[in-house]
């Protein structure tokens, strides 16, 4: 895998995403000064300008607020590049990618040098690698797809560490961004476009305006004036799935977790000792079962993507009617 790919993947992802301000509401409480309202829910899986690191001492964490830079004015356009916490992910992400990737390549080479197969977490990567390039990018993308593959394995592991980040302590989701998603998602729309152009020539238009020579000229009128606009739209559609799909999973399971833990608080109030236990015990193991359904999602949605990708790439380079 070519780490150019994460650097580009990366810089496209970094022009895009905008810091989305998680606010604090507040709320009066009765004969009393103004107090704030906790939610643990809100900040977790939105942006902000913060990131929470690890601490000695209680609360063992602090909140590190991250550089405000001036923005940038582009004609009427204000474009903010100030970093926020997924931007934070999306980098830590793509260096700790980088260097596993790096550690395992030197591995396996010290391994086929010594005559010997790779062992522990170099031959479980060497495994996955080898799964999505033979099986899942090179049959749908077709012949000559290996072009393909730097970028179709960079996206499965980039998706596939942002997700896992999300799932430790002190960590973001940057895949439960719709900028991150929505740029992903345009990336495999502007490969899977050219790649269609490259392939098919002139035939490329034909993936745009329906012309079926089969047919006699009046339906050919009917069915161009009918289904070309279809054409066109389907182009956009999918990748508006491809990044809806991953945003809204990755979101969705964040928020079932955090609102168990929530009802942990909230029955701890119970004054009956036995109800408290059995109130704050049912959701603590209904959000231990999320979390494991969490880090099979997170492999998951970044096999979807993938596999969605190549069969798209593969469908434009041997489109026809």
């Amino acid at each position: 895998m070519k780490t150019g790919s994460v650097a580009a993947l990366l810089s496209l992802a970094l022009l895009v995403v905008a810091p989305l301000r998680a606010q604090e509401p507040e709320v009066a409480a009765p004969h009393a000064a103004t107090v704030e309202r906790v939610d643990i829910i809100t900040p977790h899986i939105t942006d902000g300008n913060h990131i929470e690191l690890p601490w000695v001492l209680p609360p063992f964490f602090i909140e590190y607020a991250l550089p405000t830079w001036k923005p940038i004015h582009i004609g009427a356009l204000v474009l903010d590049l100030s970093p926020t916490k997924h931007v934070v992910m999306l980098l830590f992400g793509a260096l700790a990618l980088t260097v596993v990737m790096l550690l395992t390549a030197r591995a396996h080479r010290r391994a086929s040098a010594a005559g010997a197969a790779p062992t522990g977490g170099t031959n479980a990567i060497e495994a996955m690698i080898l799964y999505i390039r033979d099986e899942v990018i090179l049959p749908n993308v077709g012949h000559h797809g290996e072009g393909f593959v730097p970028y179709l394995m960079t996206a499965f592991f980039f998706i596939l560490t942002l997700n896992l980040l999300g799932l430790v302590p002190f960590g973001s989701t940057a895949t439960g961004n719709i900028s991150v998603t929505a740029t992903m998602a345009i990336m495999t729309f502007l490969t899977v476009e050219i790649a269609g152009v490259r392939a098919n020539g002139l035939g490329y238009l034909n993936t745009i305006f329906y012309w079926d020579t089969k047919q006699p000229l009046f339906m050919r009128i009917v069915l161009f004036l009918i289904m070309s606009p279809v054409e066109l739209i389907g182009k956009f559609t999918k990748p508006f799935a491809l990044a809806i799909r991953l945003f809204a999973n990755m979101t969705a399971g964040h928020i079932v977790v955090l609102a168990f833990v929530g009802m942990i608080f909230t029955f701890s109030a119970v004054e009956n000792p036995a109800v408290r236990v059995v109130a704050m015990g049912l959701p603590a193991i209904m959000a231990v079962a999320i979390m494991m359904l969490e880090l099979l999602v997170a492999f998951l949605q970044a096999f979807i993507f993938t596999l969605l990708s190549a069969v798209f790439i593969g469908q434009m380079r041997a489109s026809h009617h």
